[in-house]
């Protein structure tokens, strides 16, 4: 399986922020889609940086209550790794365990098309061992 099949199956939804917004409006979005990190983005489909709540812990165990007015493009991190929709989930697995990361976004010929999450690479592997038995069970049934 591979990050294609993953984001045709959830969609290519991405909730970006701009660099220059606050703190306080990032966490507002992040509380009101749910999510755990928002691509900065500053427009044209590029990955600027990524803001994830982990960002904002560390930044908030220095600053206090002001890093709420501080702009996201100084607490998010720059060093994004990106995946593209060829790479397998098997890689995606390796990278996040080895780098201790939870998401990805997915970058297309140097465009965002979407963001994979260790939630949707763990859903992704459980419904595939769930097929493999699945057919295991057909297939001694069968026989």
């Amino acid at each position: 399986m591979n990050v294609e099949t993953i984001l045709r199956n959830k969609g290519g939804r991405v909730t970006t922020i701009r660099s220059d917004a606050t703190i306080a409006e990032a966490v507002g979005a992040l509380r009101q889609h749910g999510i755990g990190a928002l691509v900065v983005s500053d427009g044209d489909g590029s990955v600027d940086g990524i803001l994830s709540e982990r960002d904002i812990v560390a930044a908030l165990a220095d600053d206090g209550a002001l890093l709420l007015s501080r702009p996201v493009g100084e607490v998010m991190t720059r060093a994004v790794l990106t995946c593209e929709p060829q790479d397998t989930v098997a890689e995606l697995m390796a990278e996040m365990t080895n780098r201790r990361i939870r998401h990805f976004p997915v970058v297309d010929d140097g465009k965002l098309c979407g963001i994979i999450s260790i939630g949707d690479v763990v859903k992704s592997r459980l419904d595939e061992i769930e097929f493999e038995a699945s057919s295991l069970r057909s297939f001694i049934a069968g026989g």
